[in-house]
């Protein structure tokens, strides 16, 4: 590469000579090849992710959950372990006898189903209006230690509504309900990943970057490069997961495709900005390439440096989803990286000028790029009037908080909100609470001491919010030995008017049982979590009892503690993280802390806009919980990659020109590329709003709107004009604060 001769296209004179020896050639272009070629094999693993998917509440706790602990201990118990689901059988009058003959020939359809656990099944319930029945279909969730994944779980859960619609007449509504349910729901939610939300996110990239290049060819370059790093990392990750080092969900997976996607876009577009930049002064366009990657390699590094650390905080989680998230991410940014830094600037050298026509950049010399064009007029706006310029900007971030920081609820989400659509297993749990006892199917396990067992249930029995009807708290029913009742002939299924006879319930383990305690609420609701707290706290005081308290609802409840201290945990180590990168990157102090700040109150102003939008205009019942921690971790760990972008340029001019010229002729530079490097973040983030989950909606609108309004506000003219205030004594403590101003 280094011997290449100039361009035919290029201009006469004397030139500068790029500093070959900066840039280690032949090392990137091997790794370009050996990128290229592995990004190329690994975009199969994409589709294959769904496949090492875990969705479930349990699966995201630690093992020191209390629910947790309840639940291993209580697969002792059973051979099956299986998630609680229900077929609803509807129709707006009475039901008629054909129909109740076709629930009945549900009920045996549904029991040959493989994967249905047929001996815990019941015989269907009717309501007491006659207009409904119910099912209950425990789905085999792990089957002699082995568990069963997402995508058979989905579809035994297809087989099972399959079966039963088989059977019923014409007028018979049937739908799923339960956690069974609702958890298939979400993996096939989640089914969108692989089609409706990577073709829109591809197809806004491809907009966004026709309008910013104005070229028909060179916007296939960078997407190209992030379809590698999106290959490269989905095979990484796959592998992982896979082995159970990380723990992939379907949330992690559709963020790691956008941040891939956009964060890819915005390194492509940093360094061909510069590449284009030298190709006005270099004729010979290799030459061009070398000086571009040695002036963007720090900033991009930086950058991705920033973002790998900031997402590697989340190691500090109680969460699993959230530790799993943190790799799975940084494995994107990593890779991303990675391509962007070796395959992209090696294919647009080797591809010549002409990529950028019809405005093709010749070394002509022309002036000063710092002069030109509407960015060059904005900073000489934010020059003139500095001081007025950050005290609006930050004035404006306040107001943006005050509006809405109030009403944004972090409660958490019912099973039921987490959808923008209303699924069939929704409509179902509708219908089913309506007309049956809400928390039946979903009862608390409480795994305690068996020479106790009285007191607990009495216990339990007394705490408000438990259902207070025949059969509510009773020992765990041991299904291996209804099994053997019904091949024998003498029945089946437990009374389901009061608790199941001693025969058939299971006998203590080194000394302890199990008791079933079921909810008078929805599993999923503020009050079945507030009636879980209150039976911890009554279970806990029974002497020698040992009691701990899990299931769906605990779970849901241990999941939504671990977030708030998710929350206060990590946000602080993200901010100390990013604080010593940019102390070392731009070799200062009170810059990063200028720095950080504003990306602060940036995202305060964000939450605030997100919860007057959250509850005005989307009319969502509530954030997830998990929603701050998220936001802040990509608004912070991203919006601070902008300010990078702009600080190193700064530093960079200052070093010739001055502090305060440097400021203007840095924002005046990479104006134009920042702001595009924005909105392309900002659209790829909106676009997890295709699917139809909440959580998602919610953490895409955040960052959307939060990167543009920290491109637009706080890179544009906040940090800038407050720089250019304080001039060079904004590099306290180097020595270029000792410099011009």
């Amino acid at each position: 590469m280094t011997d290449a001769k100039p361009d035919t296209d290029s201009a006469e004179g004397p030139q500068p000579t790029a500093p070959r020896r900066g840039w280690p050639v032949f090392t990137v272009i091997a790794l370009a090849v050996l990128v290229f070629l592995v990004g190329g094999a690994g975009g199969g693993f994409q589709s294959r992710l769904a496949e090492v998917q875990k969705n479930d509440n349990a699966s995201f706790l630690p093992e020191s959950a209390e629910s947790t602990i309840a639940a291993n201990e209580a697969a002792r118990f059973l051979s099956v372990e299986t998630i609680p689901g229900f077929v609803v059988f509807h129709r707006d009058g009475p039901l008629t006898e054909s129909d109740r003959a076709a629930v009945t020939a549900a009920a045996k359809a549904v029991a040959e189903v493989d994967g249905v656990d047929a001996a815990g099944m019941t015989p269907p319930q009717y309501s007491a209006d006659g207009t409904t029945a119910s099912l209950y279909v425990p789905l085999v969730a792990k089957s002699n230690g082995t568990t069963v994944g997402g995508d058979e779980l989905a579809a035994t859960e297809r087989q099972v509504m399959d079966a039963a619609e088989a059977t019923a007449t014409a007028e018979l509504e049937v739908l799923p309900a339960g956690p069974g349910g609702i958890l298939v729901a979400f993996i096939e939610a989640f089914e969108g990943l692989d089609s409706t939300l990577l073709l829109a996110a591809v197809l806004v990239v491809i907009a966004i970057l026709l309008v910013v290049y104005r070229s028909p060819v060179l916007w296939i370059f960078p997407l190209l490069s992030a379809g590698l790093a999106l290959g490269l990392s989905s095979m990484i990750v796959y592998f992982l997961a896979k082995a159970e080092v990380v723990t992939l969900t379907g949330q992690s997976q559709g963020i790691l495709m956008v941040l891939v996607l956009g964060a890819g876009t915005d390194y492509a577009l940093l360094l061909i900005a510069r590449y284009r930049e030298e190709l006005h002064a270099f004729p010979n366009r290799f030459d061009a390439m070398i000086r571009a990657w040695r002036e963007s390699a720090p900033a991009i590094t930086a950058s991705a440096a920033t973002v790998v650390l900031g997402l590697l905080c989340l190691g500090f989680s109680e969460l699993n989803s959230n530790r799993g998230l943190g790799p799975v991410a940084a494995i994107g940014i990593g890779c991303t990286y990675l391509v962007m830094m070796t395959f992209l600037p090696v294919a647009l050298a080797v591809a010549g000028r002409w990529v950028f026509w019809p405005r093709v950049p010749h070394p002509d010399h022309t002036a000063d790029l710092a002069t030109h064009g509407v960015w060059g007029r904005i900073a000489t706006a934010v020059g003139r009037r500095d001081r007025p310029a950050w005290i609006g900007a930050t004035a404006l971030l306040v107001v943006l908080c005050a509006i809405g920081i109030g009403s944004l609820n972090t409660g958490g989400l019912t099973a039921g909100e987490n959808f923008t659509t209303k699924p069939d297993a929704v409509e179902g749990q509708e219908i089913y609470d309506e007309h049956f006892d809400p928390g039946t199917g979903a009862p608390a396990v409480v795994v305690t001491n068996a020479d106790q067992v009285d007191a607990v249930i009495a216990a339990a029995e007394a705490t408000p919010g438990v259902a207070t009807g025949p059969g509510s708290v009773c020992l765990q029913v041991d299904y291996a030995k209804l099994a053997d009742l019904a091949r024998l002939g003498a029945g089946g299924a437990p009374s389901q008017t009061g608790c199941p006879p001693e025969i058939l319930t299971v006998q203590p383990i080194d000394g302890r049982t199990v008791v079933n305690v079921t909810l008078a609420d929805g599993y999923d609701t503020p009050e079945a979590l507030a009636t879980v707290e209150r039976l911890r706290e009554n279970l806990h005081a029974v002497p020698g009892a040992d009691a701990l308290v899990g299931g769906n609802t605990a779970a849901t409840a241990d999941v939504q503690a671990a977030s708030v201290r998710d929350r206060n945990v990590i946000i602080p180590i993200v901010l100390a993280v990013i604080f010593v990168v940019l102390a070392l990157l731009l070799r200062a102090l009170l810059a990063p802390v200028i720095l950080i700040a504003t990306v602060v109150l940036s995202f305060a102003a964000t939450l605030g806009v997100c919860g007057f939008f959250f509850t005005h205009v989307f009319h969502f019942a509530a954030a997830d919980a998990s929603f701050p921690l998220f936001a802040f971790v990509f608004l912070v760990a991203l919006g601070i990659d902008y300010n990078i972008f702009l600080m190193t340029r700064v530093r960079e001019e200052a070093v010739e020109h001055g502090t305060r010229s440097g400021v203007l002729r840095g924002l005046a530079v990479t104006g134009g590329v920042i702001t595009s490097a924005g909105i392309v973040l900002a659209a790829t983030f909106a676009v997890l709003g295709v699917l139809p989950l909440v959580p998602l909606a919610q953490v895409g609108f955040a960052v959307a709107f939060g990167v543009l309004l920290d491109t637009i506000v706080v890179r544009s003219v906040l940090v800038p004009a407050l720089s250019h205030d304080i001039g060079r004594s904004v590099w306290w403590p180097s020595a270029l604060a000792r410099g011009r101003r």
